[in-house]
């Protein structure tokens, strides 16, 4: 399996870009997000990628982070999400937003990646929500529920999950003490606490 491939920015096209590496030009194809975010052809690039083998074909699928690769594979793995969904569900969420909208029940925001409707979101949210127990974002990590420390309180899990999206402390303190429950876990505080924001 290819890992990542690193070397030359032949070409960039609308979904699709080739390195050159060792002499040889390799099709990746990306979501136009990440074309927009890699340098101009002619300069190196690396982009991680997955392998997609089918009977009749043969597909590589990049992305400019671990995190988004790891996304993908997880993603995949949904019955409805098939490569193409999932690359376009990273074109318009951040993992760490996707990974909050899992914990937090948000069938709209997963709903806004182009061809994932209603039910396939409420499937990645399923066979998701168990395994996405940590989420990066801005260097900080997030932790849910079921991987809390114990010295640390939903509340702060939850407070530093919104951070981490963009939101100000003041306007995230706000949130949290107009919906603040002591039995609502972590995720169930985010959820309320978005509506609020």
């Amino acid at each position: 399996m290819i890992s990542y491939i690193s070397g030359i920015l032949k070409y960039k096209g609308e979904n699709f870009v080739i390195i050159e590496n060792s002499g040889i030009g390799f099709r990746i194809f990306v979501s136009p997000e990440t074309v927009g975010r890699l340098p101009a052809a002619e300069n190196a690039a690396k982009l991680y990628t997955h392998m997609n083998v089918k009977e009749d074909d043969l597909s590589l699928f990049g992305f400019l982070t671990m995190e988004e690769l790891n996304m993908f594979d997880r993603l995949i793995t949904v019955k409805g999400v098939g490569p193409k969904g999932a690359t376009a569900l990273l074109a318009s969420l951040t993992p760490a937003q996707i990974s909050l909208a899992i914990i937090s029940d948000d069938v709209k925001t997963l709903s806004s990646g182009q061809g994932i409707g209603k039910k396939t979101a409420q499937q990645i949210i399923l066979d998701l929500k168990d395994k996405t127990q940590t989420m990066d974002a801005a260097g900080a990590t997030v932790i849910n529920t079921a991987a809390a420390k114990p010295d640390s309180g939903e509340r702060a899990d939850a407070a530093e999950a919104l951070l981490s999206l963009g939101f100000g402390k003041p306007e995230v303190s706000k949130a949290l003490d107009a919906v603040f429950d002591e039995s609502l876990t972590s995720a169930e505080l985010i959820s309320r606490a978005l509506k609020v924001l």
